[in-house]
């Protein structure tokens, strides 16, 4: 087993869940070695028995919550393709395949609903830079098949929009799943506290609107010779 997994019993995962609670709550640059380890009940030196480093942890976190977001999505998407066998996906289908996978893993987690959208928030805000290899590989994998379902999808769309479109989606998802206390707040309750799957779905049909923006459905049936990926 490689240092940076966690498995599903034991001190090192006694480690990884306290590590998770303290990222959530404060974020990863605010969590010392120490915070993880009295949380957990263990001594200093038990991170870098189990994990090798504090980013080794980090890495384990990671890797933890975020392969089977993009192992649901690509279980998804090629659902998709198979139940439009030679046509274009609809759009709303593409994101909810892309989304709903969050909802899926916040069910299956011993997280509450708002620290886990916290946590994947602070994952993709505070530490894109610092993605384990094995994380990155899966993303150019979503990537290249959520891009190519698309391109599909919105035929007229050079390959560049295409990309950009997706990475303001995702932008906005962070944001939303790390800073709905701030518009709870800055609102004074007006903006309600709904449950994950309410805001999911609210953000679909955010997300439906950029993706389409100033396409009409007659321009958009016709196909664009740039829309092609080389993934």
């Amino acid at each position: 087993m490689e240092r940076t997994s966690v498995p599903e019993s034991g001190a090192k995962l006694r480690l990884a869940e306290a590590a998770e609670e303290l990222f959530a709550e404060r974020g990863f640059e605010s969590v010392s070695v120490r915070d993880i380890t009295k949380r957990a009940g263990m001594n200093i030196a038990s991170i870098n028995y189990h994990f090798g480093s504090r980013d080794g942890l980090v890495a384990g976190v990671m890797i933890r919550y975020i392969t089977p977001i993009n192992d649901e999505r690509l279980a998804r998407i090629e659902a998709l393709e198979r139940r439009w066998p030679g046509k274009a996906v609809p759009l709303e289908e593409i994101l909810d395949a892309f989304v709903r996978p969050l909802a899926t893993q916040v069910r299956k987690s011993d997280l509450s609903e708002r620290l886990f959208l916290k946590l994947i928030g602070r994952m993709f805000g505070e530490q894109a830079a610092a993605m384990p290899p094995v994380v990155e590989e899966q993303f150019k994998l979503v990537l290249g098949r959520f891009s190519k379902a698309l391109s599909r999808a919105l035929p007229t769309l050079a390959v560049d929009e295409i990309l950009w479109r997706m990475h303001f989606v995702m932008g906005a998802m962070v944001h939303a799943m790390a800073q709905d206390e701030v518009l709870l707040r800055i609102s004074q309750g007006a903006s309600g506290n709904p449950t994950v799957e309410a805001t999911l779905s609210r953000f679909i049909r955010f997300a439906i609107a950029g993706l389409r923006n100033g396409l009409s459905e007659e321009v958009s049936a016709k196909p664009s010779p740039q829309a092609t990926f080389n993934f």
